[in-house]
């Protein structure tokens, strides 16, 4: 079972000392200048229901809910106030009661985590139906029949947002193992993650390709599973627990200098499979060895020392601007490495994007379940985007790269979004040319 707010060492829900250095980092205090909108308030609600003197209501679930789960208060805290546990167990805490339930809400819940996002093959399958569906052009005349507006509003909203699923998907664009031309330095694995495999399946071959050019041989093992941070950011840790099992055995630690992701998101979840099972007598020594051998691929790279490309990925020298996803930067702790990268590659003017670390609004879930809240954010960013005249965005994180695209073809900006690892890849393909 897991462990519940009244369940958890006290002294974690007493670390937080109320000092407020948490509250001009939070975008949800930022946006309401409400007490119970920030860290520290949230705390008080968990510590409140710990303490017995709250009950569980829809009132804090809908609190829990407007919470982005960035993580930014953890980096501003000085007390290192370990905020993903106490966020994760009070959701938790949340489905369990049943506070928050209804039928529409159950049966998505059933549809995404409890079926398509535990089994692999069955989401791989609904990828390619939807491809089909995008690409055949049932979709365009769905969308000019008007039919569409039959739909629920939350469907109807996200339609026209919904991600474009990829011809090929990572197993088809890379072999099972793949070696570099002299002796390799490093044997790796490499994660290739859930929708990053459905809707962008090139940058996990641009992340092998790297990898390859700095001396990895790499194994990619097809069609995995996913790594379980939707379900833990969402209230079902033993449905988490579970797929952390399944990632373990399909990748056993003591096989691979490293384990590569190159997601911020999930990154931020793998690397803590150790906590999640710490009570697991067959898993728990395993999940220790996980977590040291869980590597961002930026982190990774810079880690071994990249060799510098040759060749610039573009004609002309093009401007380019980085966005910290959230569990990459407060997550990860993973900000220096990208830029680092980015600098190394000739042609690549770097311009630093104002509140480069702030929510782009994705947050996993949320601009599905808070789509004003998100919109706004969302917003927020591109402005800042725009007025740094780049030309590229940089980002390592699926979430964030779907809803920032998305938000500068709303705004009629050109700006392509890439992830630093596709730049780098771009410039090391060049070098042959």
């Amino acid at each position: 079972m897991a462990a519940t707010l009244k369940q958890l060492d006290y002294s974690v829900l007493q670390q937080c000392m109320h000092c407020g250095m948490c509250l001009p980092t939070c975008p949800t205090y930022d946006a309401t200048h409400r007490e119970r909108n920030s860290p520290r308030g949230r705390i008080s609600l968990m510590r409140a229901i710990a303490d017995d003197d709250l009950t569980i209501t829809r009132e804090f679930a809908d609190e829990m809910s407007y919470c982005l789960g960035c993580l930014a208060c953890q980096t501003a805290c000085p007390a290192g106030v370990n905020y993903a546990e106490l966020f994760e167990t009070a959701r938790a805490d949340i489905e369990r009661s049943g506070i928050h339930h209804d039928i529409g809400r159950s049966f998505w819940r059933t549809i995404t985590l409890r079926w398509l996002f535990m089994h692999p093959r069955v989401l791989r399958a609904f990828g390619i139906l939807m491809g089909i569906y995008q690409r055949s052009g049932m979709e365009a005349a769905a969308r000019k029949s008007g039919i569409l507006r039959f739909l629920p509003a939350t469907l109807r909203r996200l339609e026209p947002q919904s991600p474009r699923i990829a011809k090929r998907f990572s197993d088809s664009l890379i072999p099972s193992t793949s070696t570099p031309s002299g002796k390799p330095r490093y044997k790796v694995a490499m994660l290739t993650g859930c929708m990053q495999d459905l809707m962008y399946p090139e940058i996990n071959r641009d992340t092998v390709d790297v990898l390859i050019a700095n001396g990895c041989q790499v194994h990619t093992p097809p069609v995995q599973s996913c790594c379980g941070s939707l379900h833990a950011h969402n209230g079902e840790r033993e449905m988490a627990r579970t797929l952390a099992r399944r990632m373990i055995g399909q990748f056993p630690p003591d096989q691979y200098d490293a384990i590569i992701t190159n997601a911020g998101g999930c990154g931020s979840h793998l690397r803590h499979y150790a906590p999640l099972l710490a009570d697991d007598p067959d898993f728990s020594a395993l999940a220790h060895q996980w977590d040291m051998k869980l590597k961002d691929v930026h982190e990774w790279i810079a880690e071994i020392g990249c060799r510098p490309p040759t060749a610039s990925p573009f004609e002309k020298p093009s401007k380019v601007t980085y966005h910290d996803s959230c569990h990459l930067a407060h997550g990860q702790k993973v900000t220096l490495q990208p830029r680092q990268l980015l600098r190394l590659i000739p042609g690549v003017q770097l311009t630093e994007l104002p509140e480069s670390n702030w929510c782009c609004g994705s947050a996993g879930v949320y601009n599905i379940t808070q789509p004003d809240q998100s919109a706004k954010l969302l917003e927020r960013k591109i402005g800042h985007i725009l007025r740094t005249g780049a030309t590229f965005l940089a980002t390592a994180n699926p979430g964030c790269h779907l809803q920032i695209a998305n938000g500068a073809k709303a705004a009629g900006a050109a700006i392509e979004v890439i992830h630093p690892i596709s730049l780098l890849a771009r410039a090391y393909r060049r070098e042959t040319l």
